[in-house]
């Protein structure tokens, strides 16, 4: 449960900036959906609904989306239904129900970085850059590793291109958050393994990623790199599961995503 002492609705991205930096626990709202979690006390609460920043558009060479869009727009979205083999519907359509997901909102969830998010682990092994108001534009990898004063998020930028993708995740009920969520990635010769809800935040697995350009793409092969991606990253324990059990499925699911991509058309 959280507490507005005020809340404002501005017409302008300038107006919204200023009543966001105004005093430090001003907020910007999203879909409020994982707020309602926590317990504390709003100064001002920024909703961002007059902006127009929910679309998905197909520019030349990006699909751009604002930052308000919702779950449930990118999962019923042609668009992006067509490119990169539906990775991203696919993994937003296991996130508890549809009610839910329509209130989620994109530019929430990523500016955030919450660990178990599922959108996260998708738009890694994607070429997908971000804007900030403040902060301009920047690759997600980049922001995801670096810290930022007080911005809004206000859209993201997805590359088009021939990469193929797929995602992996396991849950113990499909109502809860992922124990561990995995999405992989090829465009000609380059990979991209990314692994998620560890609990931390998802994070590229570099030097598992660049030996699967280098090697015959066989089973033996494929498990020795799976093998070397968990061995890669660390791992932490909670509630949902322990770091070695998280270590022992990240072997699997990577294993996993790696077949489906080499399935793809």
């Amino acid at each position: 449960m959280f507490t507005l002492l005020n809340l404002v609705q501005p017409d302008t991205i300038e107006a919204a900036y200023k009543a966001l930096v105004e005093k430090r626990n001003n907020i910007v709202l999203g879909g409020c959906a994982f707020l309602r979690m926590g317990s504390q006390r709003i100064g001002t609460a920024v909703d961002l609904s007059r902006l127009n920043l929910n679309y998905i558009v197909e520019q030349n060479e990006y699909v751009e989306v604002g930052a308000t869009t919702t779950f449930r727009d990118i999962e019923t979205n042609p668009l992006l239904n067509r490119y990169f083999n539906g990775v991203l519907p696919e993994a937003l359509s296991q996130i508890i129900g549809i009610q839910f997901r329509n209130t989620v909102m994109i530019g929430a969830t990523i500016y955030s970085k919450y660990g178990f998010s599922d959108l996260l682990t998708a738009l890694l092994a994607l070429d997908t850059e971000i804007e900030l108001y403040k902060g301009g534009r920047m690759s997600l990898k980049s922001f995801l590793e670096s810290s930022f004063e007080k911005d809004i998020l206000t859209r993201i930028f997805i590359k088009k291109n021939e990469r193929k993708a797929n995602y992996q995740h396991l849950r113990n009920s499909c109502s809860d958050y992922p124990i561990l969520n995995v999405a992989v990635s090829k465009l000609n010769d380059q990979w991209k393994i990314v692994v998620g809800a560890r609990p931390q935040r998802a994070i590229i697995v570099q030097k598992a990623s660049e030996e699967l350009a280098n090697l015959e793409l066989n089973s033996k092969n494929i498990d020795r790199v799976a093998t070397m991606a968990a061995n890669e990253i660390t791992f932490g324990t909670n509630m949902r599961g322990t770091a070695d059990y998280r270590k022992c499925i990240c072997k699997v699911l990577v294993k996993r995503a790696i077949m489906e991509v080499l399935q793809c058309k």
